[in-house]
């Protein structure tokens, strides 16, 4: 079957504002981390970054794959929240930050996230690797199939903890990648990345995010350090869109700082930047007709076409007027048609930058005529070019 190309220019609606983009007109800040992106999780553009795919040692950021895939544990019922797993020796004398488990009164899986997330204790990635796999060894392995599932193609992990492995790295976009989906697939989890503090065995410790104090925006993510690290820090951060009728969230990541100071003043640059230079727009609601196409050899000689999710896009401020999108459609197009069949391709686009792509489906069902209208138009179609 021949196909040929028919364009379709589709204005953008106007006062629909929303999220993200690529094209920076506005420098970013000046960085000293040795690598950083900010994405914009709404219309899942990358921003900004330096280096996104080096390679790095990940500290304490790796406790963010720990948490998914225990979070993923209660989901699916394999973890209770109120369980005690068991804390081996391995886990009662692990170093580095702690929160002081005792194997005579193991905590529970709920106070086990806590200690992970707010004070980043190490004790508490392990008790929670050896209750998901038995091990470290074995939960790396889990670790690493579910890095892959998510398409964080240049990581890999060797224990829960983030504690130095030269075999153990990830990069700013696969860190992203993460921790986007640690958002959308586990909101009710994601909470806890907001709580300021919390104490254990009588032992309070605050949240070692100190963007959590700084910007009321800032509703989570991650700290890290090791001296092969350096500082690292994944912050997000959400904020309203006069007039839009919706948020918009931001992910910083940084790695690699010199400092903890540098770490948090880098991070809120990074997310002060997307938010003032860049607007999010709403290009295309779901459902929302694009136009009618025309059908071959149908009982309709019309179908209308939609895409099946809400488009966001991220531009500079004040190009939102210069959005456009081009439908490229399947030509000829020959019933019969399914509800839902593709029949074309929208893509998004600022000048020549293509911003968004999204498949076109049919809004309704198309059937065959009958042999005259199938005979007549299969003549028709001899003679068009």
């Amino acid at each position: 079957m021949r196909r040929l190309l028919a364009r379709l220019s589709v204005g953008l609606l106007v006062g629909l504002v929303g999220v993200a983009s690529a094209i920076a007109q506005v420098a970013p800040p000046t960085m000293t981390a040795r690598s950083w992106l900010l994405f914009d999780v709404t219309s899942g553009h990358v921003i900004a970054s330096h280096e996104p795919d080096r390679k790095s040692d990940p500290a304490s950021l790796t406790k963010l794959m720990t948490a998914y895939l225990a979070f993923n544990a209660i989901k699916e019922k394999r973890l209770a929240m109120d369980a005690r797993p068991m804390v081996s020796q391995r886990a009662y004398k692990a170093i580095g930050s702690r929160m002081f488990v005792e194997p005579a009164s193991p905590p529970t899986v709920e106070e086990l996230l806590r200690g992970m997330i707010i004070q980043s204790g190490n004790d508490a990635s392990m008790v929670l690797a050896e209750a998901l796999a038995g091990g470290e060894e074995p939960f790396a392995q889990l670790m690493n199939r579910e890095a892959e599932r998510l398409g964080m193609r240049n990581t890999q992990f060797r224990n829960s903890t983030g504690l130095p492995n030269a075999e153990h790295y990830s990069t700013p976009r696969d860190l992203a990648i993460l921790a986007t989906r640690l958002i959308s697939d586990h909101p009710d989890f994601y909470k806890l990345y907001s709580e300021r503090e919390f104490t254990f065995n009588k032992i309070r410790q605050p949240n070692r995010n100190r963007l959590l104090f700084v910007d009321p925006s800032v509703d989570g993510m991650k700290t890290g350090y090791t001296e092969a690290a350096g500082y690292c820090l994944i912050s997000s951060a959400r904020r309203e869109q006069p007039g839009a009728g919706f948020s918009r969230r931001l992910i910083a990541v940084v790695m690699g700082a010199a400092t903890e100071s540098v770490r948090i003043t880098e991070s809120q640059r990074l997310l002060n930047y997307g938010f003032q230079n860049f607007d999010t727009v709403r290009a295309y609601s779901k459902g929302q007709e694009l136009g009618s196409y025309p059908v071959w050899k149908g009982k309709d000689v019309l179908v209308a076409g939609a895409v099946d999710r809400d488009i966001f896009v991220t531009v500079p401020r004040g190009q939102t007027e210069k959005i456009k999108g081009e439908v490229e459609r399947v030509e000829p197009l020959l019933a019969p048609i399914t509800q839902g069949q593709r029949i074309g391709t929208l893509r998004v686009k600022l000048g020549d930058q293509v911003l968004a792509e999204r498949a076109v489906l049919a809004q309704a069902a198309v059937d065959q005529a009958g042999w005259i209208g199938r005979l007549w138009d299969g003549l028709r179609l001899r003679f068009t070019k």
